[in-house]
């Protein structure tokens, strides 16, 4: 839609509607001390009980403010029509580090898990970087990446707005001393991101529990943990970030909740790559890619096999992290407690 329908929406709709259709408009009017003008009017009806004064403070009169509403509906709109729809995802073999050519074109779609695996060293953060910046042959590897089957061009490939891949590193370091209320705030306005209030406590509370330690809406970010970080990046990326693609780099350092993190992300139909060394996460993906010699050696499909085994893995895993606990706590491990024995 353009200024002018919009123009002819505010004319002729009463607020109450126009921000059922478009919510974000909400904060424009707060924003100008204008949210708690009558909803049933139209927005130039009820200018003309507002008080003119407050609006001079912002350098506003009644026709700008209507003026700058329409262009602020028109912006809103396109971005979000503008945005990417991932199809899928193909990833088109370049070299590994011997030279060798990776015999291989592999396509993930949205939703999906797959683990990236392999020792140190191999080149498993080589390959979420040619992801992360859609390598178009013109990296070490000599990799492509294509969405939807497209290659695509530099503005497409690093545009801020829209960005299609977020990464979250083993290291993430907060540089603004903003409170995590703060944090959530500006990233939930810059996104407009429709009744932002609710999207930024689901977001708070799913960090929480994600963490090991709790934190609170007024905890500064440069004071969380590394696993509260990544914890709340982790749900700022679920809820508030659109990006379609999600690259994590070992998430088993994180001290979270590994598991229920992974599952988060795919349920808000992402397409999920994590490097790891974990069997858990491993096994729990729909596919792993196996790097070697800094290629792509072989992709692999989790089997029935593999999953059946899963039990087996979980219940190790609730082990070392009941002690892990009780080593926190600081308590003693004499012995293990009797449901830690394995059948």
């Amino acid at each position: 839609m353009k200024s002018n329908d919009f123009l002819h929406l505010v004319h002729n709709q009463s607020l109450k509607d126009l921000l059922k259709e478009y919510p974000i408009g909400a904060d424009f009017l707060t924003n100008l001390r204008l949210g708690d003008i009558k909803a049933e009017l139209t927005l130039p009806e009820a200018l003309q009980e507002a008080d003119e004064e407050i609006l001079a403070e912002f350098g506003m009169d009644p026709f700008r403010v209507v003026q700058g509403f329409c262009q602020f509906l028109e912006t809103f709109s396109l971005q979000k029509g503008s945005r990417t729809v991932i199809s899928f995802l193909t990833i088109h073999g370049g070299y590994n580090k011997l030279k060798e050519p990776e015999d291989i074109n592999f396509t993930i779609y949205p939703g999906e898990i797959i683990s990236i695996v392999g020792p140190t060293g191999s080149g498993k953060s080589r390959l979420l970087n040619d992801i992360e910046c859609l390598a178009q042959g013109d990296t070490p590897t000599g990799r492509v990446i294509r969405i939807n089957g497209a290659e695509l061009d530099d503005l497409q490939r690093f545009e801020m707005e829209g960005k299609l891949v977020a990464q979250l590193s083993q290291n993430m370091n907060f540089v603004m001393d903003l409170t995590v209320r703060e944090f959530l705030e500006m990233h939930a306005k810059s996104r407009l991101i429709p009744h932002a209030e609710d999207v930024i406590g689901r977001c708070f509370q799913c960090a929480n529990d994600l963490a090991g330690e709790k934190f609170s809406e007024e905890t500064k970010v440069t004071q969380l943990s590394g696993g509260q970080s990544r914890a709340l990046m982790i749900a700022d990326t679920a809820f508030i970030s659109e990006s379609p693609i999600v690259l994590i780099d070992e998430i088993e350092n994180a001290g979270i909740d590994r598991r229920q993190a992974i599952t988060l992300l795919a349920h808000r139909e992402k397409i999920i790559l994590i490097s790891t060394h974990d069997p858990l996460l491993g096994l729990s993906a729909d596919k792993r890619i196996v790097i070697k010699d800094g290629g792509i050696a072989k992709v692999i499909h989790t089997t029935e096999e593999e999953r059946a085994s899963l039990k087996t893995i979980e219940k190790l895993d609730n082990v070392l992290g009941e002690l892990r606990n009780r080593l926190r706590l600081g308590e003693m491990i004499d012995r293990l407690p009797e449901w830690a024995a394995l059948e």
